[in-house]
Parts: C-alpha cells; sequence; structure tokens
C-alpha cells in the first residue's frame, strides 16, 4: 500500500475499546500499534485490532475528518465500523 494520509480505528475487540488516528501511512502506522512501538494509550489498553481506515487525498482533510469522527458519540463510531466491516475482522493482513 502506497504512503497516503489516512484516518484510521483500532478496537482492542468487537465491541471493545476504540482508538482513531491519522497517519500518512496507515500499513506502518498499524504495526507499530501491533507491535507496541507506540507508547500510551494504545499500548496501555491493547488496542491492537485494526478495523477501520480510510485514505485521503492530503494530510489536512485526514486531520480534519479525524477532528471530526473523535467528537462522535459511541454509537456513530461503531455504525462507521460495522458499515465497512460488519465482522470487526482485522484490516491488517488486507493491507501488509
Amino acid at each position: 500500500m502506497p504512503k497516503q494520509p489516512a484516518v484510521y480505528i483500532l478496537a482492542s475487540k468487537r465491541n471493545g475499546t476504540l482508538y482513531i488516528g491519522v497517519t500518512g501511512n496507515v500499513q506502518q502506522r498499524a504495526w507499530e500499534h501491533k507491535s507496541d512501538l507506540v507508547e500510551g494509550f494504545t499500548k496501555k489498553y491493547r488496542v491492537h485490532r485494526l478495523v477501520y481506515y480510510e485514505l485521503h487525498e492530503d494530510m489536512m482533510s485526514a486531520i480534519g475528518r479525524e477532528r471530526q469522527m473523535k467528537k462522535w458519540n459511541r454509537s456513530w463510531k461503531l455504525k462507521l465500523i460495522e458499515s465497512k466491516n460488519p465482522d470487526w475482522k482485522d484490516l491488517w493482513e488486507d493491507i501488509i
């Protein structure tokens, strides 16, 4: 997968703890989270499953989308994930 700005959601498990982030390379960033190379929330709460991502043309639009999604209530986030990934499959294997 080529480097491209993206917003992503990680989950600890189905309907578990969620984390929303933005990156210029979703493949690399997901690997860093999976490998516990990122100190903080995802390492502490074992949030490693890539359940959603969307690519953007530029970093500004990705950052704007991330900020928008972080303000959503939990049910909206769950609906977004389930609209694209109803089984909560770890999408990591699709992007490597």
